[in-house]
């Protein structure tokens, strides 16, 4: 599965994990080179609380378009770590 946006893939994995129709990332298999940091969080009960990245690509930024679960509830353990997209990101096979 690749993840792309602004015409650029910014993670590949043949490993990713599908939870609430959402394709979780290994966070090795993100291109770091486009991930900034984000002060942004929320919470979800079964999972925890997620943090956030911007994607900065060929100039565009996209706040907040990237999330993770540092530490997870156990319901959640698989996607520990693991990066999910949205605002615009595409899922391609």
């Amino acid at each position: 599965m690749k993840a792309i946006w602004n015409n650029q893939i910014i993670a590949e994995s043949d490993t990713t994990i599908i939870i609430e129709n959402n394709h979780y990332f290994p966070a090795n298999s993100i291109n770091k080179k486009y991930f900034e940091d984000s002060n942004t969080t929320s919470k979800c009960p079964w999972k925890g609380t997620a943090s956030y990245y911007s994607l900065e690509v060929n100039g565009k930024k996209n706040v907040d378009a990237a999330w993770y679960y540092a530490e997870t509830k156990h319901a959640a353990k698989e996607i520990e770590g693991h990066v999910a997209f949205w605002k615009g990101v595409q899922m391609e096979e």
